[in-house]
């Protein structure tokens, strides 16, 4: 049974190049409303205050601006076939929003799927610090 042409949403080639482009090239990639600077919206800055908080090596974040594209904005929610934004990948996969991502915070299972994927910065290591005073 083949959907209704009206149901069906279409995500050009283009874009949906654009998009598996974006989360190949990157370790972490964050699609937002906003910039990580001035976030749009109170479920983006969650999702980027939660990556700070857990250690996330900002240097491996990759952030797109929905709002500055209107057919990513639309064509990011049928790549992923979620319907809101912001959200999250984690070495090309999809994680989810901002609710899925606070959730694996709350649970530890964010900062498991984060360590595995050599997302944190290291902590100092105080011996180190201290030998070389």
């Amino acid at each position: 049974m083949r959907a209704s042409p009206s149901l069906v949403r279409l995500l050009s080639t283009e874009t949906r190049t654009k998009i598996q482009n974006a989360v190949k090239e990157d370790p972490l990639v964050v699609f937002m409303k906003g910039s990580p600077s001035m976030p749009q919206c109170g479920f983006s800055r969650a999702v980027l205050q939660i990556l700070q908080v857990q250690g996330v090596n900002p240097d491996k974040v990759a952030t797109y601006n929905c709002l500055e594209d209107q057919e990513l904005r639309d064509g990011i929610k049928e790549f992923s076939d979620w319907p809101t934004i912001p959200q999250v990948y984690i070495n090309g996969e999809f994680v989810g929003g901002c609710d899925i991502m606070l959730n694996m915070h709350q649970t530890g299972e964010l900062e498991s799927t984060l360590r595995k994927a050599g997302l944190l910065l290291e902590p100092l290591d105080a011996d180190k610090s201290s030998s070389s005073n």
